[in-house]
């Protein structure tokens, strides 16, 4: 549940191809800051506009564009709702409290 002032945010399905070991890795690190690793080469992120931009600015960083691909998959909230998974739990927002 969304609190007041607090940012909206929206799932994304994270998916990325990198044929180079060492980006890959790179890239995996910056997606672990932003969202939670589910396959071997996704990532759910629940994101805010700025996160979003602040994501893809540092991964335009570390990626080559005529070698990599990231690609960002956003889900609503219905279709969040209605996500279906077999062996794992269903994607949810993690919320980290600072006291």
């Amino acid at each position: 549940m969304k609190r007041p002032g607090e940012p909206s945010r929206t799932l994304y399905v994270v998916a990325y191809d990198i044929p180079d070991d060492r980006r890959r890795t790179r890239v995996h690190r910056v997606l672990s800051g932003f969202g939670k690793w589910t396959q071997y080469s996704v990532f759910e992120c629940f994101l805010s506009e700025k996160e979003r931009v602040m994501l893809m600015e540092k991964l335009g960083r570390v990626l080559k564009a005529d070698e990599d691909s990231v690609r960002f998959y956003p889900l609503c909230a219905a279709c969040v709702a209605k996500v279906e998974t077999i062996g794992s739990e269903k994607p949810k927002e993690e919320r980290v409290f600072v006291v």
